[in-house]
C-alpha cells in the first residue's frame, strides 16, 4: 500500500484509488485539495457526487473497461470543467480489482476556446454592419439612384465612412495580433517617455482644439524606460485621444510624468505616466472589463467616434510586454484617470 501511495503522490493530476469495497484507499495531495482532506476510508459516493462519474466508477469496477467522462463541478465559487479517466487496477493477485480515477482540469482550455469563439463572433458582428450598408448602397446606386447625382454624392460619402471604419478595424486587429506575438519579448532599448509624450501631444493638439479641450503637458527632464518607442507612442496616443474624444464639453486633459524610486507594484524604480480628464467619468462596474476586446461602455457613441473596441486591449498587451501595469480609476461626474507604470531604465 505504501508503494501505491507514493506512486499517487508522483502523479501530477489529482488521483484517487477506490478499493474493491468501494471505499477510497488513497488520494494524492491534489485530489485531497479538490475533494476534501479526509476522504481516505470513505465510500467514494460521499466524495464524488456527479452522477456520470459515479456510474463510470461502478461500471469500470464491474467490467474492467477504461472509461473517460467530462463533467462540470463548482470550484472556488465558479463552474469548472473536468475530465475524469477511470481505469481498473490490480491491487493484489487473485483479489478483486480497484479503480484508479484521475482528474484533468479543462477549465482554462474551455475558457480559451470560448474566448476564440467570442472573438470570431465579435469580429464578424463588427464587419457585418458596414458590409451590409455598403452592399445596400451599391445595390441602390446600381438601380434606383443610378442617375440621381445628389443621392450618389450622399451615398458615396456614407460608403467612404463605412469603408474607413472597416479599415480601422482591420488595422487594429493586425496591430493586436502583432503585439500579442511580441508580448513575451521584453524591449531593452532606452526610450524617453517625456519625448514620446511631447510627440503625442503635438499630434493630438489639433483634435483637442477642434473638440474645445484644454490639453496640458509640461515637458520635463528625461524619463527613461526600457521600451519600444513606437509601441509606447501608440499607448499614449490611444489614451490621450480617448480622453479628448470622450471627455465631453469644457474638458481638460492633464498629462503628467512622475518618477518613483521604489514602486510597490513593480518592486523597483519606475516611471508613472498619467492621463487624467475632467469628463463625465465611467461607472466603476465597467472598469474591470475596459481592456477586453470589443468591450464598450457606450457602443453607439464609441462607433460614432470611430472606435473599434480594440484600443485598450492593445494598450494592455503593450504595457504587459513592457512589464508594466495599467491602472484605471473613475467615478461618474469625476472624470477618469489612466496611469501607466513602467520600469525605469537603470542602464
Amino acid at each position: 500500500m505504501e508503494g501505491i501511495v507514493s506512486l499517487l503522490a508522483a502523479v501530477p493530476l489529482a488521483a484517487v484509488l477506490v478499493g474493491p469495497d468501494a471505499r477510497i484507499l488513497a488520494a494524492n495531495a491534489a485530489a485531497r485539495e479538490m475533494l476534501g482532506q479526509a476522504i481516505e476510508g470513505r465510500h467514494f459516493l460521499t466524495a464524488m457526487r456527479q452522477p456520470d462519474l459515479r456510474a463510470a466508477i461502478e461500471a469500470t469496477a464491474g467490467d474492467g473497461t477504461v472509461r473517460s467522462i467530462t463533467y462540470q463541478a463548482a470550484k472556488d465559487g465558479r463552474d469548472s470543467t473536468f475530465r475524469a479517466h477511470v481505469a481498473a487496477v490490480t491491487l493484489e493477485k487473485g483479489a478483486a480489482p480497484g479503480v484508479l480515477v484521475s482528474f484533468e482540469d479543462l477549465t482554462e482550455r474551455e475558457q480559451a476556446a470560448q474566448m476564440r469563439r467570442d472573438f470570431v463572433a465579435n469580429v464578424s458582428h463588427e464587419l457585418r454592419t458596414p458590409l451590409t450598408s455598403l452592399m445596400g448602397f451599391i445595390e441602390t446606386l446600381q438601380g434606383p439612384a443610378r442617375r440621381d447625382e445628389a443621392a450618389m454624392d450622399r451615398f458615396l460619402g456614407i460608403m467612404a465612412r463605412e469603408a474607413a471604419r472597416m479599415e480601422r478595424l482591420v488595422h487594429d486587429l493586425l496591430s493586436l495580433s502583432r503585439v500579442e506575438g511580441e508580448e513575451r519579448v521584453r524591449p531593452r532599448e532606452p526610450v524617453d517617455l517625456s519625448s514620446v509624450m511631447g510627440t503625442v501631444v503635438t499630434m493630438l493638439r489639433p483634435l483637442a482644439r477642434e473638440r474645445g479641450c484644454a490639453l496640458r503637458f509640461e515637458p520635463g527632464e528625461a524619463c527613461l524606460v526600457p521600451g519600444n518607442a513606437d509601441q509606447l507612442q501608440q499607448v499614449f496616443t490611444n489614451l490621450v485621444e480617448n480622453a479628448i474624444k470622450y471627455g465631453g464639453d469644457d474638458n481638460e486633459v492633464e498629462i503628467t510624468l512622475a518618477a518613483h524610486p521604489n514602486d510597490v507594484t513593480l518592486r523597483g524604480p519606475a516611471i508613472a505616466a498619467t492621463v487624467r480628464d475632467r469628463g463625465p467619468g465611467i461607472d466603476p462596474l465597467h472598469i474591470p472589463r475596459l481592456t477586453e476586446r470589443f468591450y464598450r461602455v457606450d457602443t453607439h457613441r464609441s462607433r460614432e467616434m470611430g472606435g473599434t473596441g480594440l484600443g485598450l486591449a492593445i494598450v494592455k498587451h503593450i504595457v504587459n510586454r513592457h512589464r508594466g501595469r495599467l491602472r484605471i480609476a473613475s467615478e461618474p461626474g469625476q472624470g477618469s484617470t489612466f496611469c501607466v507604470i513602467l520600469p525605469r531604465w537603470t542602464g
